[in-house]
């Protein structure tokens, strides 16, 4: 299974980039980080139907659809690793998980996803979610071959 991170905003180094590649860097399912950024100046559900427009041109065709969002489900760390290790038994060959900007996902990415995640009730700077994604999904591959990285 292949994993994309498609996210508004680019890395500029610093210890966000640092805590990203550490864990994407541990992952033995592939990962790619697609960064996507407008530079136009819009403002509100312009720029958020922009952004849309250009994390859904990220996605793989055929990918299974996780948008990262306040209102989504909050899942366990083994309930997360379960996801997908149901979705790589089901032969899903790839799942993006779409990480919006400043001001969120614009409604037609909500309602394209296949589910909405939220990784808690506080709000993350886009930048810091990658991270904390990165590690999320290493402790989730960590679980499904028993490893001791997690110790729940």
């Amino acid at each position: 299974m292949r994993l994309t991170i498609a996210s508004v905003g680019k890395f500029r180094g610093g210890p966000l980039q640092a805590l990203y590649t550490e864990y994407a860097g541990r992952l033995t399912w592939p990962l790619d980080l697609k960064e996507v950024e407008e530079r136009k100046p819009l403002k509100g559900e312009k720029r958020k139907v922009r952004e849309a427009e250009l994390l859904m041109n990220a996605v793989p065709e055929g990918a299974t659809i996780v948008a990262l969002d306040e209102k989504g489900v909050t899942m366990t760390s083994p309930d997360f690793a379960r996801l997908l290790g149901q979705l790589a038994d089901d032969g899903v060959q790839n799942v993006a998980f779409l990480i919006g900007g400043a001001d969120g996902h614009n409604q037609s990415t909500l309602q394209t996803a296949n589910r909405l995640l939220s990784l808690g009730p506080m709000t993350w700077p886009h930048l810091m979610v990658r991270g904390l994604l990165a590690e999320q999904l290493y402790r989730a591959s960590s679980i499904l071959s028993n490893h001791p990285y997690h110790r729940a």
